[in-house]
């Protein structure tokens, strides 16, 4: 019997079909409602972001004012246009999107993860660069729950001999 080389080899032999991971992507249909925009939830520690995409030339809101005025470290910024920027599609969408919850950085975050999974539901090919960026992976990381008898969530009081 002659050895196999590859899984797709090895999926012969065994009498199944070979289905690149490709293949499944280009299956996929857009997600978009009557407006034509896509939708997805992001994210990251407490910050809830709803994310609307649509085509057009690359406008950024979130809560009703621009990107600029909302997130005025350019770090933030940087940060919510990542995704977009990573699949070249930063000048062909708009994006508008509302955040609740956390702080500046969390509610970043939040919008990251929202764009990245609102550009799947646009555009199923651009999942495999979006997940090799690491764009779809929620953050679980949550700051840790204060407990009784301690002055924070693992910091003693000040012990005293006296």
């Amino acid at each position: 019997m002659a050895e196999q080389q590859t899984l797709a080899d090895l999926g012969k032999a065994m009498g199944m079909a070979a289905t690149p991971a490709a293949a499944v992507v280009a299956d996929a249909k857009p997600k978009l409602d009557k407006q034509g925009r896509a939708y997805a939830t992001g994210r990251r520690k407490n910050a809830v972001a709803r994310v609307w995409v649509k085509r057009g030339k690359g406008k950024i809101t979130v809560n009703g004012k621009t990107i600029e005025t909302y997130f005025a470290r350019p770090v933030l910024r940087m940060l919510v246009q990542q995704p977009a920027i990573a699949v070249l599609r930063m000048t062909e969408i708009d994006i508008d999107c509302t955040v609740v919850g956390g702080g500046l950085s969390g509610q970043a975050g939040a919008v990251r993860h929202g764009i990245a999974r609102a550009l799947i539901n646009m555009e199923p090919t651009l999942r495999p660069a979006l997940k090799k960026g690491a764009f779809l992976t929620r953050d679980s990381r949550m700051v840790e729950r204060k407990k009784y008898g301690r002055a924070k969530a693992r910091r003693r009081f000040q012990f005293s001999k006296r």
